[in-house]
């Protein structure tokens, strides 16, 4: 059985409506601050596809309207399941943009799950949107990504281990500092912008690092600013993730 949601948010940018358009709108924009790597093509009934860790969903752009509206509509599933996300922006005085956002569609038995993950996630979506436009406005990220599975050992000890690998406390909290270097990685030096249980984002000067820990799975979402060799950091980050949960 399915089951209809919507979840409305709206955030104010530090930005001029064209860069939110860019970062919302573009393949080299998402791929600077949310998940995987995509590519749109820009036009209404244009195509929309993002990759992450091999798993490929495609969508169709039912609004183009550069400067103003951007929407994408899953295919609807055999059991009547589809996803749709709408971003509206509007420029304000003084250059800065409100971005609201609309993600609607079906859900199926395990709805409830599925809503409180997305409903969870979306407010660090927009968290890491902000960070890209205010600390790497006009440069292109490379997406990073990563997934292991927890294996034998608790969640709470996983997530015990990432702190101790980024040199935390137990208790961290945004603002912290990080400076460690990962074993075979080069040297984290930043700040931690986003804590809560399960997740951590640290911005230093070249990248936005982001880990998730969660029961039955382990994985990280990064965006690398001006790195070389995306497939080697991406292969380096996938066995670092491997020793911690190992």
């Amino acid at each position: 059985m399915t089951h209809p949601f919507e979840i409305e948010l709206e955030t104010t940018l530090p930005a001029s409506p064209q860069e939110v358009w860019d970062a919302i709108a573009t393949g080299p924009g998402l791929d600077s601050w949310f998940m995987g790597r995509n590519e749109v093509e820009p036009c209404e009934g244009g195509a929309f596809v993002m990759e992450t860790g091999g798993h490929r969903e495609e969508a169709v752009i039912t609004a183009y309207e550069p400067g103003k509206r951007f929407a994408t509509r899953t295919p609807t599933a055999e059991d009547g399941r589809f996803m749709a996300v709408e971003y509206l922006i509007e420029g304000r005085d003084g250059g800065s943009t409100v971005l609201r956002l609309v993600h609607s569609g079906m859900l199926g038995d395990d709805w409830q799950d599925e809503y409180d993950a997305l409903r969870a996630g979306w407010p660090f979506h927009l968290h890491t949107l902000r960070e890209y436009l205010t600390h790497f406005a006009g440069r292109t990220g490379v997406p990073v990504f990563a997934v292991a599975p927890p294996g034998e050992r608790p969640v709470q000890e996983v997530r015990a281990a990432l702190n101790r690998a980024l040199s935390l406390p137990a208790g961290v909290e945004s603002g912290a500092r990080v400076h460690v270097e990962p074993a075979g990685l080069p040297l984290m030096d930043g700040e931690v912008v986003w804590a809560e249980e399960g997740r951590i984002e640290v911005r230093t000067g070249d990248g936005l690092y982001t880990f998730h820990v969660f029961p039955g799975v382990v994985l990280m979402f990064h965006h690398l600013f001006g790195a070389d060799g995306a497939a080697d950091a991406e292969a380096a980050w996938r066995s670092w993730l491997a020793r911690l949960v190992g």
